[in-house]
């Protein structure tokens, strides 16, 4: 879930061809030679090329924009242009999800040329501008607020306290124990369980470990060490970082500080 203001998110130049958004529910990268191994993900995903680009599932080869389903396995090579990945239970995440209508991917059409809307204004809101307007999302207002919380405030709070990570304030994951997060909100273990797959459509130890990742990314972009940003989001080595991060975003911690740095 976004609680933050998109233009609020951390902007990171990565070099003269590439950027880097990165904030709660939602990951943002523009650059050259955006290449991923097979994998698959917790988050709904949009790629926009320009030039050459091959997105391949299951038998199938997309060329043109597209949006594609979470957790759907992929590949993706791309010479140049952006990918963006947001949580299902955002704004965002809904209104892709409603675009795909239960297909694996789907291409998006009537968007202008990446190049000219990043010259024109180069900031994240003219691109959500331009896809909001390609999905024929008339009621997205700019200026990339959601619309609040899980329905169920514990597990808000609890949320908004894993956005600490954002602000560089991570808190390591031996404090996110089932049991002790569940103490922390005043319930039971299994019923935190239960309450968290309820409101976010996914259980708590995957989706502790997508954040954890987003973390890493956070500390990377942040000119860290892929050992120092292993170490801060809780994994045992950069070499565990690196694994879990290629199954994932099917990128070698090498390959991903390329395009942070």
């Amino acid at each position: 879930m976004l609680y933050q203001g998109l233009i609020k998110c951390a902007h990171k130049e990565v070099d003269l061809n590439a950027t880097l958004y990165l904030c709660p529910g939602l990951l943002l990268v523009t650059g050259e030679a955006l290449d991923a191994g097979v994998h698959s993900h917790h988050a709904l995903q949009v790629v926009w090329p320009v030039g050459v680009c091959e997105l391949a599932l299951a038998g199938v080869v997309e060329t043109a924009p597209v949006v594609l389903a979470a957790g759907v396995e992929h590949r993706l090579t791309m010479s140049q242009g952006l990918v963006m990945l947001v949580e299902p239970q955002s704004d965002w995440g809904e209104r892709l999800a409603e675009y795909l209508d239960g297909q694996d991917v789907r291409q998006l059409v009537g968007l202008p040329d990446l190049v000219s809307v990043l010259d024109d204004e180069e900031d994240l809101v003219a691109v959500l501008r331009s896809l909001a307007n390609a999905l024929e999302w008339s009621a997205w207002e700019g200026a990339g607020q959601s619309s609040g919380a899980p329905a169920d405030g514990r597990i808000a709070r609890l949320l908004e306290r894993l956005d600490g990570c954002f602000r560089d304030q991570c808190v390591k994951p031996d404090h996110w124990r089932a049991s002790e997060v569940a103490a922390w909100l005043n319930l039971s273990e299994s019923r935190f369980l239960h309450l968290f797959r309820e409101q976010m459509g996914i259980a708590w130890r995957p989706y502790l470990l997508w954040r954890r990742l987003l973390c890493a990314v956070n500390s990377m972009s942040g000119g860290r060490s892929a050992t120092e940003a292993a170490h801060e989001a809780g994994f045992s080595d950069s070499a565990h970082l690196s694994r879990t991060f290629s199954k994932s975003f099917g990128l070698s911690i090498r390959e991903a500080l390329a395009i942070f740095r």
